[in-house]
Formats: C-alpha cells, sequence, structure tokens
C-alpha cells in the first residue's frame, strides 16, 4: 500500500491522465471501477459541460475520482467552484503556479496534487501546500516541459527533493514501465496516451488509428516559446516547424494555432490539420482495448516484472 493509494483510497497506484477531449466522465468512471484513479479532464470543458460530466461521473461510479484544472483556462475559477460545489474531492492543477487553487480547494476538503516538470517546481509545490506531485518527463504528450527532463532522470530528483508522494507520469503505457518508475521512487504512475487510446476515450477514432499508426519519431516537442507541446508530425507540425527554424515570434505561432486545434485533431479527427497531441509511447501501443482491460493488464505485467526481479 502506497501513500497515494492511501491519500486516494484506491485499490491500484494508477492515475488516467486528464487529457483535452479525452477525458469525459465516461473514461474517467471506467477506470475508477477498476480499482485506478479516474480523471475527468476539465481543460476542453466550459462551464456548463463541465457541471454536466461531473453529474454524469456521480452517476456511473461510487469509487474515488477527481479532475484534471489547468490552472491557465480562461474558465478556472469559475470551473474552481463548479467543481467544489460538485463534491468532487481530488484535483489535479497544472500548467500554472500551485499556489493559484491549493488552498482554497484544500479548505474544502480536496486532496490537491500538482504536475511539474521540474525538481524546482516540485519544491514549490511542496511548499504551496499540495498533498502530491506529479512529475512528468517530457515524454508525455501534451503541454510539457521546456527543459526536456526525461521521466527516468526527473523521478529520483523529485524524491529526493521533496518529502510528500510522487506521481510518475510521460512514457508509461507498460506494466514495466510502471515497475520502472516505482523503482526510481514513484508511489504511482500516471497514464496519458495509454488510455487516449481505449474504448471509452472521448476521442475521434482517427486520433486513435493515428495513436496506433505511430512510430518511434512520429511526434516531438514544439512550440517552446509559446507553451511547449507534443504532438504528432502532420501538417500542422510542420506548419510550426517551419515558423520556428525561421525563428518567428510568439504572436506568429498564435495565429498558426489559432482556435480550437486540440478539438480538430482530437476530437473532430482531423488529424492532418489539427493539433495531434500524443506521447511517445504511443509507438509501443497497438490496441484499443477498454480502459478496465488496460488497468488488469497493467497490474499483471507489473507483478510479472517484480517477480522477475527477485530472480537475480
Amino acid at each position: 500500500m502506497t501513500r497515494i493509494m492511501e491519500l486516494f483510497q484506491i485499490k491500484y497506484p494508477i492515475i488516467q491522465g486528464g487529457m483535452i477531449w479525452c477525458s469525459g466522465a465516461k473514461l474517467a468512471a471506467a477506470v475508477s471501477n477498476a480499482g485506478a484513479l479516474g480523471l475527468i479532464g476539465a481543460s476542453s470543458m466550459k462551464p456548463p459541460l463541465l457541471t454536466s460530466q461531473l453529474n454524469k461521473m456521480k452517476d456511473l461510479t461510487d469509487k474515488p475520482w477527481g479532475v484534471n484544472l489547468p490552472v491557465f483556462s480562461q474558465y478556472a475559477d469559475e470551473q474552481v467552484k463548479i467543481i467544489m460545489d460538485s463534491g468532487a474531492k481530488i484535483v489535479f492543477t497544472s500548467a500554472g503556479s500551485p499556489k493559484t487553487y491549493t488552498k482554497i480547494l484544500k479548505a474544502n476538503g480536496i486532496k490537491v496534487v500538482h504536475v511539474v516538470p521540474s525538481p524546482e517546481l516540485a519544491v514549490k509545490c511542496e511548499l504551496a501546500g499540495v498533498d502530491a506531485i506529479v512529475a512528468e518527463g517530457f515524454e508525455a504528450g501534451g503541454h510539457n516541459g521546456i527543459d526536456e527532463i526525461t521521466t527516468m532522470v526527473l523521478i529520483p530528483q523529485v524524491v529526493k527533493a521533496v518529502s510528500i508522494p510522487i506521481i510518475a507520469a510521460g512514457g508509461i503505457a507498460l506494466g514495466r514501465q510502471m515497475a520502472a518508475a516505482m523503482s526510481l521512487g514513484a508511489e504511482a504512475v500516471q497514464l496519458g496516451t495509454r488510455f487516449a487510446a481505449t474504448k471509452e476515450s472521448a476521442a475521434h477514432d482517427n486520433y486513435k488509428d493515428a495513436l496506433l499508426k505511430a512510430k518511434s519519431g512520429s511526434t516531438r516537442l514544439m512550440m517552446k516559446k509559446l507553451l511547449p507541446v507534443r504532438i504528432l508530425k502532420n501538417k500542422f507540425y510542420e506548419q510550426i516547424e517551419t515558423c520556428e527554424q525561421r525563428g518567428c515570434s510568439k504572436e506568429e505561432l498564435s495565429e498558426i494555432m489559432g482556435k480550437n486545434r486540440a478539438m480538430q485533431g482530437i476530437f473532430e479527427g482531423d488529424v492532418v490539420n489539427g493539433k495531434v497531441e500524443l506521447g511517445q509511447v504511443s509507438a509501443s501501443i497497438e490496441d484499443i482495448p477498454s480502459a478496465g482491460e488496460v488497468v488488469a493488464l497493467l497490474i499483471k505485467e507489473y507483478n510479472q516484472t517484480i517477480t522477475q526481479l527477485t530472480k537475480y
């Protein structure tokens, strides 16, 4: 029993990342019902949609669950109020200062976890009073750390820097990878791309097909001047790459980005012109199982790996 399992009262030390346009109540509830922790991804949800998804979540599961809330969201203040009113007990914050909402969330009896890409930011999280930290390596899909610290390097540094429990994220889709992260001092793992490729994921089938076709070099961390994000190499990626190679400004990048590019690529299925957020681990994913099957296989592979290691 790890401290994360005790903190969230979950059977397995597995967290489903709150991914934009993928993580609705259907996916989060399926993960929670399987004994892990499901998260609703609030980033792509306007307040009315978030309210309906939170209500739906309470109908779909009686197991622990939470919400992922990017601090930079234009709706963040309103979303925080909605989350507190909903009775949610767990919130993962990201993409901003942990000081912004931790105090008010904890005052309302909510466990708070913040996502960081470096040990220095992990220390700030502990000082801000969060209950746990997600240490996310730059292998992860979506928004990421600018310094490109890998998960294997990051986890031991964060474990050394703070005393609160650590959740490892970035480049994890297999039980063997889960075992590696836990051996480095993590007390749970968070998976995004693996859960994006499940039956319950809200992502478009075209997105899931593109994920299955991805190879080891199919993604890249881009837009460091604006907001670093790992995306699939497609026509949209080529536009960004061309812009960056000639030293374009933040304003030019913002113009290329336009509006709703992530929705276009992930939810609407335009995997050519849309922003398709994928982790490097997509190259290891070859199927679209149920979320419950993912959890069961992770635990099976994890236990097999631990048993094999004890033979040496």
